[in-house]
């Protein structure tokens, strides 16, 4: 391997960890593909083993909730906390750094003292005396060369460590709590994303633990600390726009006994969404009954019962009339599954109660209280 097996540079696409990527089972670097509709569906899969010896692939499984999960873990540790933290390291590295610079401008300022003490001892030396002086010349020439090499140091130090002024704090926090929304937007530069990610993280190494279904993510970040993150892996024949097996259940039990339409109203009154996110509708309902082979909608199968606004409509009565007389228990009814349509036997319509029940209501008589044993208790108590 030319490159020695190191991680890439981001270079685009739409793979957010290019490059960066490591298998666990062989060690060599990941590979990215792009399929589906107009090459939108990102893999990541190890074929170096593939490509070199003509054996099998190591791990392959999908890019979105792997670098899903990646952004929001680097979101959080470029957040308002890492971000004071941050602040703190580099006001403290500069101490330091303005510290050693001290030291060096200090050994500057002995090598000139030295110096002018040796040019003033050279100067009041007898020239007569050649041997003392050839000393002292000697000496002087060695404290100007300590001064020249120390002076360049410090030049050499200040270059080395120059280094932009840091932000204000408070521009910085702001920052920081925009950062998501430009992270997420359509406009964002993926190369930009991807530089911030090898910023921030120097390898990470995956796995697939085939037992638990799940993408096993070993995180070395560019501080020297390791993190494990762990992304739930879809089945075979699996996405994660499916339908939720709750939903499904619902639309088999009301699918022989209720048009589609009302199960659609079921299910929005029960709050399920479909596997995109959205409200159900008559033809949505269709589609998922259709492609999990569900029963088909059969009134012979409803001959027996009726609704609550068809009970309404045989009565001749108002539909919130009805209901007081099932929460009254003077009518009988039930439901398939929560907030599902109300199912009312036929028979129980013509019965004797029902009917004087009916007629009470239309002649606007209102049938004796009965009091409960409490109040019974409190009158014969007064008595």
């Amino acid at each position: 391997m030319k490159s020695c097996m190191e991680p890439k540079a981001g270079r685009g696409g739409r793979a957010l960890l290019s490059g960066i990527l490591r298998c666990r089972r062989c060690g060599r670097m990941v590979h990215v593909s792009y399929g589906g509709v107009r090459r939108a569906v990102v893999r990541y899969h190890c074929r170096g083993a593939h490509l070199n010896h003509g054996e099998g692939r190591c791990i392959s499984f999908g890019a979105l909730r792997v670098d899903e999960t990646v952004a929001r873990e680097v979101l959080g540790a470029i957040s308002g906390n890492a971000v004071k933290a941050a602040l703190d390291a580099a006001e403290q590295l500069r101490r330091q750094q303005e510290e050693q610079k001290n030291v060096v401008r200090l050994e500057v300022e002995q090598a000139q003292y030295e110096a002018r003490v040796a040019a003033r001892r050279y100067e009041a030396c007898d020239p007569e005396n050649r041997l003392v002086a050839a000393e002292l010349e000697v000496r002087w020439n060695a404290a100007l060369e300590k001064v020249r090499e120390l002076k360049e140091r410090l030049e050499k130090f200040d270059l080395e460590n120059r280094t932009t002024p840091v932000p204000d704090q408070a521009v910085l926090m702001s920052l920081a709590q925009d950062l998501p929304a430009v992270w997420n937007s359509p406009a964002a530069d993926m190369r930009l994303k991807q530089r911030i990610i090898h910023i921030l993280v120097e390898e990470i190494v995956a796995d697939v633990d085939e037992d638990n279904q799940e993408i096993v993510l070993l995180v070395r970040w560019a501080g020297g600390r390791h993190s494990e993150l762990r992304v739930k892996k879809n089945g075979s024949g699996k996405h994660r726009r499916c339908t939720s097996l709750e939903a499904i259940e619902v639309i088999r039990q009301m699918a022989a006994t209720f048009p589609d339409e009302q199960i659609a109203s079921t299910l929005n009154r029960l709050g399920l969404r479909t596997g995109s996110g959205n409200n159900w509708t008559e033809s949505r309902v269709c589609w998922a009954r259709r492609y999990h082979q569900l029963s088909v909608f059969d009134p012979a199968q409803r001959a027996q019962e009726v609704t609550l606004e068809e009970s309404a409509h045989r009565l001749g009565m108002s539909a919130s009339s009805v209901r007081r007389m099932i929460e009254q228990k003077k009518l009988p009814a039930h439901q398939v599954v929560p907030c599902s349509p109300c199912q009312i036997p036929g028979e129980a319509l013509d019965s004797e109660l029902v009917r004087r029940t009916v007629i009470n209501i239309k002649n606007r008589v209102r049938a004796p209280r009965t009091l409960d044993a409490v109040e019974q208790q409190a009158m014969f108590s007064e008595v």
